[in-house]
């Protein structure tokens, strides 16, 4: 049963675009920050509905294991952190990888997807390794792993790149197509989104082996700079509720709610 609430951030406050009025077996509707549009993870229908890889974990798990009301609500990544941390929300789901720096910050649940930085290229362009990308301009979205594997590149460089930072991902990959950037560096599963979808025919991953290949995964067959695994992210006062997410989460992987609503959105 649907116990889904969406709020969309509107000059500073908060309006509800669509409500599920089921009462859960809690009085408290957990509130979870979210930067949105991040298709497939979230993002809106043309009907507006909110929907993505997170919104059905977030269903299986809170829904459908604690029974608990939700509501996701829209939160820019670069700030999302210290949102968090000022009791705007009480987590947080947004494609966010695990690393030290953030860990620093909240404490996440255990891995619940394992994702790679890549590069986008329109089709026409030269660049086939991260050699050919010294010189170039490349797009990526402010606060993100994207953007720090684009700090990286830059480093192996000698500095000679060129970072364009945008407030959502959308931004990068239209400057993409409107010549505004020669690259774009960003999460594989949500670049491959925009190169079968909108940029369909006119754009494409850059090839070959990289980190993924290093660490022994099974890599894709394009270039990937990282290795990273999302988690949900909690405020470091919050273990009790983030061991009952954890509990969850093994369980919607146990019973195969988790395959069901991952081959739904990555299946081939």
């Amino acid at each position: 049963m649907d116990r889904r609430t969406y709020l969309k951030a509107t000059g500073g406050a908060a309006a509800a675009l669509s409500f599920a009025g089921c009462t859960g077996g809690s009085n408290e509707t957990i509130s979870i920050g979210s930067d949105i549009p991040y298709r497939p993870f979230e993002y809106e229908t043309t009907d507006g509905e909110l929907t993505g890889f997170d919104v059905d974990i977030a269903e299986a798990i809170f829904a459908g294991e604690l029974d608990m009301e939700y509501e996701f609500q829209q939160t820019s990544f670069d700030t999302i952190i210290p949102s968090l941390n000022n009791g705007n929300f009480r987590i947080i789901m947004s494609a966010m990888t695990i690393n030290d720096e953030r860990d620093e910050q909240v404490d996440f649940s255990d891995p619940y997807f394992t994702a790679y930085q890549t590069i986008v290229v329109r089709e026409g362009s030269d660049i086939t390794s991260k050699e050919d990308m010294a010189g170039i301009r490349v797009g990526v979205q402010k606060g993100t792993t994207g953007a720090g594997a684009a700090q990286g590149l830059k480093e192996e460089l000698g500095g000679d790149l060129k970072i364009n930072e945008y407030d959502q991902i959308p931004d990068a990959f239209s400057a993409l197509l409107n010549n505004q950037v020669d690259a774009v560096i960003n999460d594989n599963t949500v670049s491959a989104e925009f190169v079968n979808g909108e940029g369909d025919g006119d754009v494409r991953f850059v090839e070959g082996e990289g980190a993924a290949a290093e660490e022994g995964e099974n890599a894709p067959p394009y270039l990937t700079l990282t290795v990273e695994n999302y988690g949900i992210a909690f405020r470091q006062d919050d273990d009790e509720f983030r061991e009952e997410v954890n509990g969850a989460l093994a369980a919607i992987r146990e019973d195969g709610t988790y395959d069901e609503i991952y081959n739904e959105y990555f299946a081939g």
